[in-house]
């Protein structure tokens, strides 16, 4: 699972241009002729047409920061991913053609073989090579194993019990076949899903300790340190990412050509590319805007970008609200560009942090949480903010595409926007509601009717909340929940940060320093590189990427659940406790971004579910 950033993925807390998580941009479309995924005839205004290149909007105040695919829950994003994987490719390849699930023609791997036990996982390695010339094997993938064993702490993709701690052996048999033995049998679908996923394979060439002394951490646990470290301070170096003799070798479609720290970001075709799809341009830019507004400027001149997008707040008309998430309306900009809405599969909400000495006591209390999400008017923002582009979010299951994993209780939303519910749930637990005061604990202690434990009489609800910025559609949504929140004396400060700012600051941690209250990088979670909406990752204690540090042992009960059991029962009691516990706050899952491809591109027909890109596909 990624963040991404709303209004603008994945890849992942990885974030459309409507709401921001890593890096989901939610553009919208706004009044005009025509519908947006009907291919269109080449154009003469297409940009950089001649020049053989296509350039790439990046979502407002959202940059690459990490090129390393082991990265930490700060720099796990959508934006980060789409780099990364153009650059290394992950083991199994997940969406194409605008579909969930595996798509094995792009895999560096075969489909898994499971024994008859489920214990035993035997993978055949497709002929892949890196950049440099040697062949990616099974040892590249022990290579990844070895490291996310030693470091897996430091690694956001990591949750307690899960890989690679459910590996009790991992053999590189020969160059092409490797063999993984599990703890025990678990769910085929998940571990593929969910286990496997999260390997990218790393090449020899990374395995050292500096820039002249080779490490030893492919072939032993034991000598990780010093290669995580390396490797670590190499990412952190963002000037020379272009000419890095480590990160220069890839095994994808594209090599850097140029990379500068504010998100200009330039690709050339791997020429030892040996996948199925070639590039088909000479360079491929990344380029970046402070906000939805800057971008818009450039895209509607249609002269530079090849695929960019559109701020909701520039639609003059909503779509029709019966319409799917991810069906274009009218597009103003359908002489140059053709509108094609990108929705991802995840969920949008933000985390608050309950291991916050002062106010973590206060979110433990489920009717402070209760109250806090009937105060978000996520159906509002939809319909007005968003014109439509988006669905409401009640649990850890999108509620679009529709699909038999979502349980009833998310189906009918247990806590609709209701300032009165609000009320009554704060009223009914010990506090003295004040509309657009300063609402008080009055009942201090543990019993039925009270506070709660931790909660001193005369505490007030008020919190920080730092939001991803320059993006018009987040900048309301918060408004709209602050003054809903004030009307029941809860204060929210808010203050717009950039994005890579906010997912910093919202990461688990302890002690007198964990202040952080809550925050929101604006889009959420879209589910890779944990692809099936289980909740390891995101909600198991001690899980890397779960941000406020929620814990509870049922919760933990029934994700393990889901990681043993196939079927939809099982997901689906998963999805109650969420729905109803609200152990953070759910907003309108937004499109990720409202898309617009320039006319005459060819190839860019369907937008990635987890958000990755595939720009070698793209071509005039």
């Amino acid at each position: 699972m990624i963040p991404h950033r709303a209004g603008a993925k994945r890849r992942l807390l990885f974030p459309a241009l409507l709401v921001a998580a890593a890096s989901v941009i939610l553009a919208g479309c706004s009044a005009g002729g025509g519908s947006g995924g009907t291919a269109a005839p080449a154009n003469a205004n297409a940009p950089d047409k001649a020049a053989n290149t296509i350039s790439w909007a990046l979502p407002p105040a959202t940059v690459p920061n990490w090129i390393w695919p082991f990265s930490p829950i700060a720099d796990f994003s959508v934006t980060n991913s789409e780099m990364q994987l153009m650059l290394y490719r992950t083991l199994y390849w997940y969406g194409d053609n605008g579909k969930t699930g595996v798509d094995y023609s792009l895999s560096l791997a075969q489909k898994p073989v499971f024994s008859q036990d489920g214990k035993t996982v035997t993978i055949t390695m497709n002929p892949y090579k890196w950049s440099n010339g040697e062949s990616v094997t099974a040892q590249d993938v022990i290579f990844w194993i070895n490291m996310d064993k030693a470091e897996k702490a430091n690694y956001a993709g990591y949750a307690p019990g899960q890989f690679p701690d459910n590996i009790v052996s991992a053999t590189a048999k020969n160059d092409t076949t490797l063999v993984l033995t599990t703890d025990k049998a678990y769910s085929q679908e998940w571990f593929l899903m969910n286990q496997l996923s999260q390997i990218t394979p790393m090449p020899m060439a990374w395995d050292m300790t500096s820039a002249t002394q080779k490490g030893t951490c492919a072939t032993d646990v034991s000598g990780c340190k010093a290669v995580f470290s390396y490797l670590q301070a190499q990412s952190k170096d963002l000037p020379s990412y272009a000419k890095s003799a480590v990160w220069s070798v890839v095994d994808g479609p594209w090599m850097l050509k140029s990379f500068n720290s504010d998100g200009h970001v330039a690709f050339v075709p791997n020429t030892k590319y040996a996948g199925p799809v070639k590039a088909q341009v000479k360079e491929f830019d990344m380029v970046p805007f402070t906000t939805d507004a800057a971008e818009f400027n450039v895209v509607r001149s249609g002269k530079t970008l090849d695929v960019g997008y559109i701020p909701t707040q520039d639609i003059a008309q909503p779509k029709s609200a019966s319409s799917a998430p991810d069906a274009a309306g009218p597009n103003p900009l359908s002489s140059n560009y053709r509108l094609l809405p990108w929705f991802l599969y995840g969920f949008n909400y933000f985390p608050i942090n309950y291991n916050n000495p002062k106010t973590g006591p206060i979110f433990s209390q489920l009717p402070v949480r209760q109250a806090l999400q009937s105060v978000v008017d996520q159906q509002g923002v939809i319909s007005s903010t968003a014109k439509n582009y988006g669905v409401e979010t009640t649990g850890p299951v999108p509620l679009f595409p529709d699909s038999p994993l979502i349980s009833q209780s998310e189906k009918n939303n247990p806590y609709p926007f209701s300032i009165a519910n609000a009320t009554k749930y704060l009223s009914d637990s010990g506090w003295k509601v004040v509309p657009k005061g300063e609402t008080t604990c009055v009942k201090p202690g543990t019993a039925k009717g009270d506070c709660g434990a931790g909660i001193a009489a005369g505490t007030a609800l008020t919190f920080s909340l730092p939001y991803a910025s320059g993006n018009a559609t987040i900048d309301t949504a918060m408004a709209s929940m602050k003054s809903n929140a004030a009307q029941v004396g809860i204060t929210l400060n808010l203050k717009p940060e950039p994005f890579n700012q906010v997912t910093s600051t919202a990461v688990p941690c302890k002690g007198s320093g964990c202040t952080w209250d809550m925050g929101n990088w604006g889009g959420g979670w879209v589910y890779a590189p944990d692809y099936y909406p289980t909740g390891e990752l995101l909600f198991a204690t001690g899980a890397g990427s779960n941000s406020g540090s929620f814990s509870s042992p049922e919760l933990d009960k029934l994700i393990a659940a889901t990681n043993t059991t196939s079927g939809n029962e099982v997901m689906q009691a998963y999805e109650d406790f969420m729905a109803q516990n609200v152990p953070v706050i759910y907003q309108p899952n937004y499109t990720y971004s409202l898309t617009e491809v320039a006319n005459g591109l060819q190839g860019f027909d369907h937008n990635n579910p987890y958000g990755a890109i595939t720009p070698e596909e793209w071509h005039y």
